[in-house]
C-alpha cells in the first residue's frame, strides 16, 4: 500500500498561520526602540550628584583647597611633639628656665609628667586650625596665580617675584581667617606645662578650645583679643609663606627628572624640606614675637609688651639676640619632616581629586 503523503494545502490548513520572519523583525526593533530603559541602566538622582560632585572637586582651586587642607593636618601631627616644645621655648624670658634644656630632655621631660598627652597637647586645636588655614592658604594661592600669569593656564616657574606675591598674599588672607583659633592653640599649649608662674590648680583642671575661646573674649577685650598679636604675625606669615611658595617650585624643578612632568616623591619631600628650613629661618624672629604677644595678657605669663618695637627691645635687652632665636633648634628640627610631608601629601591629595575629573570624561 503506497505511503499517503500530506497535500501542501492541508499542512497549511492543519494549525494557525505562522508570521514570516519578514514580519517578525520590523515589529521587534519597533519595540526594542520605544521599550523604556530598565531602572538598572537609568541614572539615578544620587549619581547625577555624585559625578557632578567630582567634577567641582577636581577644579585646580578647590581640589588646592581639600588637599591643603589635608597636608595641614598630617604635617602637624607627624611633629606635635616638637612643635609644643619650640612654643614653650619662644615664650621662656629672664627667670624662666623650666625647659631651658636639650631637645632630648625636653621631650623626656613632657613626658615624664604628661606622657603621650603632653606631646598632643594643642594638636587637636592646631588641627582644627590648620586644615581651613592650609585649604585657604593653598586655595587662594591658586586663586591668585590666576591674577597674574602672563596667559591663562602658564605657570609661574619663571617669575619668582609674582611667585612670591601670590604666597605673600596666600598667607595673609589664610592668617586672616583662622587667626582666632591659633591664639587660643598657643595657650592650650602652654597651660599644662609646668611653669613656677602658673597655677597648679589651673593646670589639673585645664579647659578645652571653646571654653578657652570664650574666656579670652570675655576677660580680655572681646573679638579684639582673638586677634591679639595679629600684625607680627602677619608681618611674618606674609614674607614666609611668600618665601615657601617661591622656593619649594624654584626647587622643584632642580629635583623634577629630565623629560618628567612631576618629580619622584624624594623629590617632592627633598624640595618641601629645603623651601621650609630656608622661609622659616628668614621669618623666625617675626613667630617670637607672635607668640609673645598671643599670651601678652594671660595670667602668670603676661609679658606687657606695649609695641612690636618695644617687644624687639625689651627682648633684645633682656634676652640678647638669641632672644629672637629661642626655640628654633626644636623648629629646624621639625621642618624638614614637617614641610615634606606638607608638600608631598599636599601634591597626592590634590592629583587625587584633579583626577576624578578626568574619571568623568
Amino acid at each position: 500500500m503506497p505511503s499517503q503523503q500530506p497535500a501542501a494545502g492541508a499542512s497549511q490548513q492543519s494549525g494557525p498561520a505562522l508570521p514570516k520572519i519578514s514580519d517578525i523583525s520590523p515589529r521587534r526593533e519597533e519595540n526594542e526602540a520605544t521599550r523604556p530603559l530598565s531602572q538598572d541602566s537609568q541614572p539615578t538622582l544620587s549619581d547625577s550628584i555624585l559625578k557632578e560632585g567630582r567634577v567641582f572637586l577636581s577644579q585646580p582651586v578647590v581640589a588646592s583647597f581639600m588637599a591643603g587642607g589635608v597636608a595641614g593636618a598630617v604635617s602637624r601631627t607627624v611633629v606635635s611633639p616638637l612643635e609644643r616644645l619650640k612654643i614653650l621655648q619662644q615664650i621662656q624670658s629672664v627667670g624662666r628656665n623650666e625647659y631651658k634644656m636639650s631637645i632630648w630632655n625636653a621631650l623626656a621631660k613632657m613626658w615624664r609628667e604628661e606622657g603621650f598627652k603632653g606631646f598632643m597637647r594643642g594638636n587637636g586645636t592646631n588641627c582644627i586650625r590648620i586644615v581651613p588655614y592650609s585649604a585657604v592658604q593653598f586655595g587662594s594661592y591658586n586663586f591668585y596665580k590666576r591674577f597674574f600669569e602672563e596667559s591663562p593656564g602658564k605657570d609661574l616657574h619663571q617669575n619668582p617675584i609674582r611667585r612670591l606675591v601670590c604666597g605673600g598674599l596666600a598667607g595673609i588672607t589664610s592668617v586672616t581667617f583662622t587667626y582666632p583659633l591659633d591664639i587660643v592653640r598657643t595657650r592650650l599649649s602652654i597651660q599644662s606645662a609646668s611653669f613656677s608662674s602658673l597655677d597648679a590648680q589651673k593646670r589639673a583642671q585645664l579647659p578645652g578650645l571653646w571654653t578657652t575661646m570664650l574666656q579670652i573674649y570675655r576677660s580680655e577685650g572681646g573679638w579684639l583679643a582673638l586677634y591679639r598679636g595679629i600684625i607680627p604675625t602677619v608681618a611674618g606669615v606674609a614674607p614666609y609663606v611668600g618665601l615657601n611658595f617661591m622656593i619649594y617650585e624654584m626647587a622643584r624643578t632642580y629635583v623634577t627628572p629630565e623629560g618628567q612632568k612631576n618629580p619622584t616623591t624624594v623629590g617632592k619631600l627633598t624640595a618641601g624640606a629645603i623651601s621650609g628650613a630656608i622661609a622659616q629661618t628668614c621669618t623666625y624672629p617675626l613667630d617670637v614675637l607672635r607668640r609673645r604677644f598671643q599670651i601678652n595678657t594671660m595670667s602668670g605669663m603676661g609679658y606687657q609688651y606695649k609695641s612690636i618695637w618695644d617687644a624687639i627691645k625689651v627682648i633684645v635687652a633682656q634676652e640678647g639676640a638669641k632672644g629672637l632665636y629661642k626655640g628654633i633648634a626644636p623648629n629646624l628640627l621639625k621642618v624638614a619632616p614637617s614641610m615634606a610631608s606638607s608638600w608631598a601629601s599636599f601634591e597626592f591629595a590634590r592629583d587625587f581629586f584633579v583626577a576624578m575629573g578626568d574619571d568623568e570624561q
